[in-house]
Parts: C-alpha cells; structure tokens; sequence
C-alpha cells in the first residue's frame, strides 16, 4: 500500500462506469478513502461498481444524484483531496443519432465539476479527455500539441470539457490535470466497444458483423489506463498538463477481428456489415499514441501486451455472457 494514498479522500464521478469501476477498485486497494458519484437510477443500480467483490464495495461511499445538478455536487465533494472526473456520455455513433444530448450533457456536467472543484479548494482535479479529440492522426505517433479536429459531435464535446478544464486553470488556478486515454479495452467494458463487440459475437454467433476493417487503433488494457490516472494524482508540479496514455503500437480493425478469433481457437468468418459504418467523413482512420511525456514525468509504462490483455478480457466476457448478449448491436 502506497503511503501516498493512506486515507487520503478522493472523488470519483463517472464511477458506476467501466474505467471508473477499476478505477475506484484500485484506489480502493491502494488504501485510499473512496467517494464515488453515482447516476441516480430508478433500479437502485450502481452499474458496474456492483461487479466489486463485497469487501471492497463496503469501503466506498456512494453519493446518488446527477452532476448537471448542483444540488447534490457539495455533499461529495466536500472534504475531497482529489478529484477524479470520468463521467461522460461515451457512444460515439449515439452522438450522431442524439448531439444536444451529448454535448449538452457532456459540457454541463463538467463546468459544474470545476465549479464545485473550485469551491471546495480541492487539490487536484484529473479530468478526462479522448483521444478522439485527436481525430484521424496527420502525425505519428499523436503527441500531445497534436491538431484537435472534431470529427464527431461526441469528440466535440470532449473538446469543449478539456478547453473549460484548462481555463479554469488558466482563470482561477484550478489545479487540474488532463488525462488523455487512447482506446482502453479489459474485463466489464460494454459491447459497444470495438473488444468486446468482437469478443462477445465470436463466442456466440457463428459469424462476425463489422463495419470498416481498416481504420486502425492503438489499445491500452484498462489496468495500465487506470495506473496512469494513479500517476498523475501522485505527481507533483505538473498542473495544466496533458498527457497521452497509450502503448504506440496500432493495430487495425480487421487485424483484431483476425487475432481475438485465433485467440479463442475457433474458425470464425468475419463479414462486412455496412449498418456499421460511421459516416465517411467521420471516421477516424488511424489512432497511434505518443506517451514519451507521460514516460518522463509520470514514469508510466505499459505492463500488460495486447495478447494477454485480449485472453483476460475474453475469459471475464466469457464467464459474464449473460451480460453482454442484449448488446450486441448497440455499437
């Protein structure tokens, strides 16, 4: 257990989430006092922080209520030394279908963090960001001072949330710091994902239905993602920063199709779907992380390979299959 962590009262919203649950997971057994800020839901769910071993949802405390409010924000972040903020509405081709809500959502929920961030003088904020934002890579590997381009109305929002992020560190002297995740994958992530759509398909049906093959990603399992939120919370000095996390290595599409497939040992064919194709100009075609600054100042590195992030993630789906088979579709 890390010194730095011992009762030290941290925050997390967007907590009910699939990086935000291993997130709370972690800060959990690091020793830390956890707060998550749960969505209010007339089921009484908690969403994935519910997956938790009993021992560990014991020790956090749940605050219910919704951060486009302001109502309920002074209660959780009263008291906090750290604020992790993850909650976001994340489903790219819903942003489409739903941009008002999306951006409105998205933009709303994060002012307001900020805002009560502010109030109660908490030390550091870790906002989240996408690497989206970057759109498709005219360098590579995406750096940091990378061009921003909005090649959806869901990457816009993000946009607008890291901009507000740094200008309340620019104003007030907030002391935020943004983390930028390239696509994170790993046990209890949604089928809406590109993982775990393949994943959950090729242990249930006798095909694969996919949209564009080629576009390529650069994917980080959920433990490294969550390690480079810990990272940032432990450094000091480095308010008003970004940093990538991410591996540097892509892999497309159709390639991931073709690997989880060996993976799992079964002869799969994977067919071309075009109900599942963003529109053209929209596609992010080529996504590759540069983590050189995240390497330097937050000593962060990758510890587990695509490989056995792929063989854990298809075991947990494959012990949850229950859970996922509504799914499908909903990419």
């Amino acid at each position: 257990m890390s010194e730095f962590w011992k009762g030290r009262r941290v925050l997390v919203t967007g907590a009910a989430g699939f990086i935000g649950s291993h997130l709370v997971e972690r800060l959990v057994e690091l020793g830390a006092e956890v707060t998550a800020f749960v969505h209010y839901n007339a089921l009484g769910s908690r969403g994935l922080l519910d997956k938790l071993g009993l021992h560990e949802q014991q020790r956090v405390r749940v605050v219910l209520g919704d951060l486009r409010e302001t109502d309920g924000l002074d209660e959780a972040f009263e008291g906090q030394n750290i604020v992790f903020h993850l909650a976001a509405i994340i489903a790219i081709p819903y942003s489409y279908l739903r941009p008002e809500h999306v951006v409105e959502n998205n933009v709303r929920l994060t002012l307001n963090v900020l805002q009560a961030a502010r109030r109660h003088k908490v030390a550091r904020v870790i906002h989240t960001s996408s690497s989206e934002v970057y759109g498709t890579a005219r360098t590579v590997p995406i750096d940091e001072d990378h061009p921003l381009q909005a090649q959806s109305p869901y990457a816009a929002s993000k946009i607008a949330c890291d901009m507000l992020a740094q200008s309340f560190h620019l104003s007030y002297d907030l002391p935020v710091v943004t983390l930028r995740p390239f696509n994170t994958f790993g046990p209890r992530q949604s089928a809406r994902a590109i993982v775990p759509t393949i994943i959950t398909q090729a242990l249930t049906r006798r095909q694969i239905y996919l949209g564009a093959m080629h576009p390529t990603r650069d994917l980080t399992y959920v433990a490294d993602t969550v390690e480079g939120f810990i990272r940032i919370a432990e450094t000091p000095s480095i308010e008003g920063r970004t940093y990538n996390i991410g591996t540097g290595q892509e892999i497309s599409v159709g390639e991931l199709a073709d690997k989880i497939v060996q993976i799992i040992g079964e002869d799969i064919p994977i067919v071309f779907d075009p109900t599942r194709i963003r529109p053209p100009a929209s596609e992010v075609a080529r996504l590759i992380c540069n983590s050189a600054r995240a390497q330097k100042d937050l000593g962060w590195r990758q510890t587990v390979t695509l490989e056995e992030g792929l063989r854990r993630t298809i075991d947990w789906i494959g012990d949850n299959l229950a859970a996922y088979r509504a799914d499908i579709y909903n990419i």
